[in-house]
């Protein structure tokens, strides 16, 4: 594609979010308008850094090519209220630092024989383990990038047999896994487990790891989970939906719910982030926003009460959720597609 299509392009998408963002009521319905700015948000989301980057620097020159004035203004803002120049990817190591150092201060004070009741038949020293044989897994896979499936199994990463050492042993594996990936290539090639085989995978599918049994650990000791992080549920729920069709025992049972056509939408209070999931052809497909026809059925509460849900860590009946239309629809979904 020419620099001059490029430019082009950059230009006449600036100045149509501009125009979005800036139309009055009565000639752009405001729900219209969020869906349209929603959509064209998820799709940069997607991008690689490097495209970001080259998207980010195209608004830019494209907003100095206008006079002086609102049009100039506003399309130099784009970049920023899309969150083109942020680097999405160190940022989730970042926010994944934080929420290991968060679990291991919470199981380190706990005695390690605290059954974990969201995952039976574990306790705290199991989930501990579990939660660090991932971090180790995902480091190998981002320093080896081997082209075929690893299991965690193949590896020696020797958790202690001590329960009281875990802790200890599982911040390691964090902090080997975030400087690995820190170094890593994120568009470098290597097996994964859903749809993006590349390192940059392995952030989100292991921040999304570390979130959900950061609640089962707070769960287990106090009997619910602190609020997580707006933004880090949000992406995990993402990386939930992103991934469930290439997961077997998830997809299969989903492939046969025969509710084609029935629409389940998720609504997060806290990261006003929107999820519409459509059933049908085998399986779902899913987008960020409200569009579309209408939900068979509807839940709203807080983006990490959202994600604990998904994964049956809470049940739909818990006064977090507020649900409207089809409740049958909600619990088919649960029951086919819990973890």
């Amino acid at each position: 594609m020419s620099d001059a299509l490029l430019n082009a392009l950059a230009e006449a998408l600036a100045g149509l979010v501009t125009a979005v963002e800036t139309s009055d009521e009565e000639v752009l319905d405001p729900d219209t308008a969020v869906k349209w700015l929603e959509q064209t948000g998820h799709s940069f989301a997607g991008l690689g850094a490097a495209d970001r980057r080259a998207l980010d620097a195209l608004f830019r020159e494209a907003a100095l090519r206008q006079p002086a004035g609102a049009w100039r203004d506003e399309p130099a803002r784009v970049s920023e209220g899309f969150g083109l120049d942020r680097d999405e990817y160190h940022a989730t190591l970042d926010t994944l630092a934080e929420t290991a150092r968060r679990y291991a201060d919470t199981v380190r004070r706990a005695d390690p024989a605290t059954p974990v009741p969201t995952c039976p038949d574990w306790d705290l020293g199991d989930l501990t383990r579990h939660l660090g044989t991932v971090h180790g897994w995902a480091e190998h896979l981002v320093t080896a990038r081997p082209a075929t499936r690893v299991r965690p199994g193949d590896l020696a990463l020797d958790p202690p047999t001590d329960p009281l050492a875990r802790p200890d042993w599982f911040s390691a594996r964090a902090d080997g896994f975030t400087r690995a990936a820190r170094a890593a290539d994120p568009d470098a090639p290597v097996w994964s487990p859903g749809a993006d085989p590349s390192v940059r995978h392995y952030p989100r599918h292991v921040l999304a790891e570390t979130l959900v049994h950061l609640a089962d650990a707070e769960i287990a000791l106090t009997g619910t989970a602190r609020p997580l992080d707006p933004d880090a549920a949000a992406e995990s729920l993402d990386h939930f939906l992103a991934t469930a069709p290439y997961v077997p025992w998830l997809a299969e049972p989903l492939a046969h719910l025969d509710r084609d056509g029935a629409v389940l939408r998720l609504a997060a209070r806290d990261s006003r982030t929107v999820w519409t999931l459509v059933l049908g052809g085998g399986g779902f497909t899913w987008s960020r926003g409200s569009g579309g026809a209408a939900p068979t059925a509807e839940v709203t509460a807080d983006a990490g009460d959202l994600l604990l849900l998904l994964h049956r860590r809470y049940g739909a009946d818990d006064a977090r959720f507020t649900l409207t239309g089809d409740r049958g629809l909600l619990d088919d979904w649960l029951a086919a597609g819990g973890l």
